[in-house]
C-alpha cells in the first residue's frame, strides 16, 4: 500500500525526501508547477508536504526487536 501523507518518523521523512531529491538530480521533473526553490532537496520536500509523493514503509517483523525493544541487525 503506497502512502502519500507525511511520515511521522523524522528518519522516514529524510529518507523519502533524499530519494526524491536524487531522482530530481538525475533529470526527474518536479511534480510541483512553480517550485519555491531551485534546490532539489527543497523541491522534494515541497512535493512531500503537498502529498504528491507515494512511498512505502518497510514492515517490521516481530523478530527484529530485541528484549529491550530496540531493533538489532
Amino acid at each position: 500500500m503506497a502512502l502519500t501523507q507525511v511520515p511521522e518518523s523524522k528518519f522516514a521523512y529524510v529518507v523519502v525526501v533524499s530519494r526524491r531529491a536524487r531522482q530530481l538530480m538525475i533529470g526527474g521533473r518536479p511534480l510541483v508547477d512553480n517550485p519555491k526553490s531551485r534546490k532539489n532537496t527543497r523541491i522534494a520536500e515541497e512535493e512531500l508536504l503537498q502529498g504528491l509523493l507515494e512511498y512505502e514503509l518497510p514492515k517490521v517483523t516481530e523478530g527484529a526487536e530485541g528484549r529491550d525493544g530496540k531493533r538489532h541487525k
